[in-house]
């Protein structure tokens, strides 16, 4: 968003000094200031500076024309600076608001009890009241509305996530030689909603040999331990690594390595790693829980229902069995798809105009 907007908006970005989970800070930045990254400037707090009133002191330093949260259950970075607007901290400034698929059945599914509780106070309180949502589709419209009985969420707009920039050069696939196992990776936070365990429970099925490489933080360790159990129940021709946590720029380099991107997801609204895996040439396998799902009309994947997991199973076995020329077929298609989505006129002016549209109506 930043990148593609950047030349049409002045983003600031307030966050934290530390990647998620991780309990040491960045060495490289200044906590006093502003830093210029990309298009943006970013102000970085230590957690503990992370407080309602030093929210709202940055905000009425900045002055911004709108404020955009990313999450709805986010304890830190949307409920806090909800909470100092609802304590009128700066009650003019129209809130955008982007959900992230959170209101999809299955990651509501997920701690289902503490997040109607939560869903009850706040509506009760009006705690979301007044601001403006971002859906990726109609699907997440309902959702969104489902939520929230409607009454608080008058303000719905649906821009699709922006794509990053198309790449301007294929990186080179690195072929699989025949009779090597096929290579099959995971891109993501390591959570229940992402669903690894899922992933793991369908390779119990696969009989073709398969490296099923795993990237991301293991930030639940209870969650990572549970998977761990499954990994060691799986058959001597399929074998897990971990290949630990990607900076984003290394992510292509790292995709192109691989023959399949595998992603049953409880729910996303985008899905940027989809996109990514796209782009580096890797047909995707999916969750139909994603807004991908043209994807197997375009030949370059599958979005299939989670209740069906012997269907997963099927198409590795599918594409265990391709030819090279099947998959260099597949891989070029796939980077055309991404070339598409990036170059998309129509998402960019939504996107424009979602945060055009909450300032007028503010």
């Amino acid at each position: 968003m930043v990148d593609r907007l950047g030349d049409d908006f002045d983003f600031r970005v307030l966050t934290q000094d530390r990647d998620l989970g991780e309990i040491t800070p960045y060495d490289n930045v200044d906590l006093e200031d502003w830093m210029t990254v990309g298009k943006a400037r970013v102000r970085y707090l230590a957690p503990e500076a992370f407080t309602l009133a030093n929210i709202a002191r940055v905000v009425r330093e900045v002055k911004p024309d709108a404020i955009y949260l990313n999450s709805f259950f986010d304890p830190v970075f949307t409920q806090k600076v909800l909470w100092a607007r609802l304590f009128r901290q700066f009650p003019q400034t129209p809130v955008i608001l982007a959900p992230r698929g959170e209101f999809s059945e299955g990651a509501l599914g997920l701690k289902s009890t503490k997040k109607k509780i939560y869903l009850w106070v706040v509506r009760l309180i009006g705690l979301y009241r007044n601001i403006t949502w971002q859906a990726s589709s109609d699907l997440e419209v309902q959702d969104i509305r489902k939520a929230f009985l409607g009454n608080q969420a008058a303000r719905i707009q649906v821009a699709l996530n922006l794509a990053p920039a198309a790449p301007t050069a294929d990186a080179a696939s690195h072929h699989r030689a025949p009779g090597e196992p096929l290579r099959v990776c995971f891109i993501s936070r390591i959570s229940p909603k992402k669903n690894l365990d899922y992933a793991l429970r369908v390779l119990r099925s696969v009989t073709a040999p398969v490296v099923f490489t795993v990237y991301g933080p293991r930030s639940e360790p209870e969650y990572w331990q549970a998977c761990e159990a499954l990994i060691a129940e799986l058959p001597s021709h399929v074998q897990v690594v971990w290949g630990g946590e990607l900076n984003p720029v290394d992510v292509n380099a790292h995709l192109v390595g691989h023959d399949l991107f595998f992603f049953p997801t409880r729910g996303e609204n985008y899905g940027h790693v989809i996109y990514e895996a796209l782009a580096a040439g890797l047909p995707v396998l999916l969750s139909d829980q994603t807004p991908w799902n043209d994807v197997q009309a375009r030949g370059v994947g599958w979005s299939l229902p989670l209740a069906n997991p012997a269907a997963f199973a099927e198409t590795i076995e599918l594409v265990a069995l391709w030819s090279g020329g099947k998959r260099d077929q597949v891989c070029a298609a796939a980077r055309d798809h991404a070339r598409q989505v990036a170059k998309d006129d129509a998402v960019l002016e939504d996107n424009r105009r979602l945060f055009m549209e909450a300032i007028r109506e503010a």
